[in-house]
């Protein structure tokens, strides 16, 4: 039987990795890695990196594979989800068929936490439907941005016995302003409520030499947010960032 382990890597800290990654770490013989295009190259080094450092016996091998690209013109955003899951899923089995031999063990590193927010558990229910069944998968769970980001900025993320709210910048809204957390947001959907009476807690790369942490009244930092947002993406290509909204008690 060939082993797939789907192990969270953390935010952005090579020292996110739990003990339990390290000795998944060890037991891996090929490990899968996405290729974003250079935009992401920092990702795929951070995944190297964290291979190096804590394998203590290197004897694994590295398959680096183009990611099957979002068409993002595509009018229905659900539809075009599907259409990437199932090229993704397509990959993914035919890296299970020739890259991985029966009783080795392969893995994926995944930013954060396997469970929030990324695709590949669906993808592997997807392989399996699609008649790939000859293989087995676990997953380790690891440090997500949402723990990281009221790690850094040292908050709790709910209020006394009050719950809180996970959800992407296309799906925020007025209603949601008590405690949310936001991720996967490409437009800067907060500032839609600049005229509400809200805090905001903000990080990019959060746990990287890039990190960058913004807090406080959201009408008063708003502009300095999307100014280091854009200044960001200018530099690195690319932004990855979470924030937590939360009304003000005054």
């Amino acid at each position: 039987m060939k082993t797939l382990l789907l192990i969270g890597m953390g935010a952005g800290d090579p020292e996110h990795i739990t003990v339990q990654a390290i000795n998944g770490l060890n037991r891996v013989d090929v490990f899968f890695v996405l290729d974003k295009g250079q935009a992401t190259d920092d990702l795929v080094r951070l995944r190297l990196e964290i291979c190096e450092r804590y394998i203590r016996e290197p004897r694994y091998r590295v398959v680096q594979v183009s990611d099957p690209k979002r068409d993002s013109a595509t009018t229905s955003y659900t539809q075009g989800v599907e259409h990437w899951h199932e090229q993704r899923a397509l990959l993914f089995a035919r890296l299970i068929d020739n890259e991985l031999a029966d009783g080795e063990c392969g893995a994926f590193l995944l930013w954060g936490e396997p469970g929030l927010y990324d695709s590949t558990l669906r993808i592997l229910d997807r392989v399996r439907a699609n008649g790939c069944t000859d293989f087995d998968y676990q997953v380790i769970p690891g440090i997500s941005s949402v723990q990281a980001l009221a790690a850094r900025h040292r908050i709790p993320l709910n209020d006394i016995g009050q719950p809180i709210r996970i959800t992407t910048g296309r799906r925020l809204t007025a209603q949601d302003l008590d405690n949310v957390v936001v991720m996967l947001d490409a437009h800067c959907a907060f500032e839609a409520f600049v005229d509400e009476n809200v805090d905001i807690y903000w990080g990019a790369y959060i746990g990287t030499a890039n990190e960058i942490l913004i807090a406080g009244k959201l009408s008063e930092v708003c502009e300095q947010i999307k100014g280091a947002r854009s200044a960001a993406r200018a530099r690195m290509g690319w932004v990855m960032d979470t924030y937590l909204l939360r009304r003000r008690a005054d």
